[in-house]
């Protein structure tokens, strides 16, 4: 089985710390391609930003020169996975999805702790037009900017644990979402200082798209996520 892990912005460090993450949980006859998109922001951090990256992404996707399983859009509460779904008949799996979708198996309510605030909306966007809004008790933020989670590690964990334990004594949380691709690996010390169940998104979309691919389930081509109709389309130089 190969899964195609895709990083929604171009740090190359932060995409090969995604797909070492994805790599600890991932089977060992499951092969996880880390990949990069050729053009995009350095950092996700609001809708612009978000809407070059699910284009990347697509694009990134398409331009892959051999066969893949499953594909895992590495990105917390961006655009693009319903575009996936209509290029490739193979699971695609949003982070921001399998986190919480995972956590709602762990306990009655889960908060997201992310980045910087403007992130906040559109994580509850996300979660909301999956239908995984109803069981989220908060989306905090601890104020970071993405790249100060390899910047600073020490003071973004020290941010992170902070909000996660507010979370669960003023939100009422019993499971924490590692709201950002660039958290990943950050999930048990998370869990130690909080003593709940702490669920990275990366690692839990390796699962479900493992899962997806052995039950032999590929996404539904009759109506939503249908091909897209033949035209021609202009990306000036990209697509």
């Amino acid at each position: 089985m190969k899964i195609l892990v895709v990083n929604v912005n171009t740090t190359q460090s932060m995409t090969e710390l995604i797909g070492n993450a994805a790599r600890k949980v991932a089977n060992r006859d499951t092969e996880i391609v880390a990949l990069t998109p050729r053009f995009g922001a350095e950092s996700i951090e609001g809708n612009y930003e978000s809407y070059i990256a699910a284009v990347a992404v697509m694009d990134c996707v398409r331009h892959y020169p051999g066969s893949f399983d499953a594909i895992i859009q590495a990105g917390y509460g961006e655009h693009g996975r319903e575009g996936l779904q209509e290029l490739f008949d193979v699971p695609v799996v949003d982070i921001t999805e399998a986190a919480a979708a995972t956590a709602l198996f762990l306990g009655h309510q889960y908060s997201v702790v992310t980045t910087l605030d403007r992130a906040v909306p559109l994580i509850e966007n996300r979660l909301l037009l999956s239908g995984l809004d109803r069981k989220c008790a908060s989306v905090r933020s601890t104020g970071l900017a993405v790249l100060e989670l390899e910047s600073d590690p020490e003071g973004a964990m020290t941010s992170i644990v902070r909000e996660a334990q507010r979370a669960v004594a003023d939100d009422h949380a019993e499971v924490i979402c590692l709201g950002c691709g660039g958290m990943a690996e950050l999930d048990r010390r998370v869990q130690e200082a909080t003593g709940v169940p702490v669920v990275d998104g990366v690692t839990a979309a390796v699962k479900i798209a493992e899962s997806l691919v052995h039950l032999g389930l590929k996404t539904s081509k009759i109506r939503t996520y249908a091909p897209p109709r033949k035209k021609h389309i202009t990306l000036g130089g990209v697509g």
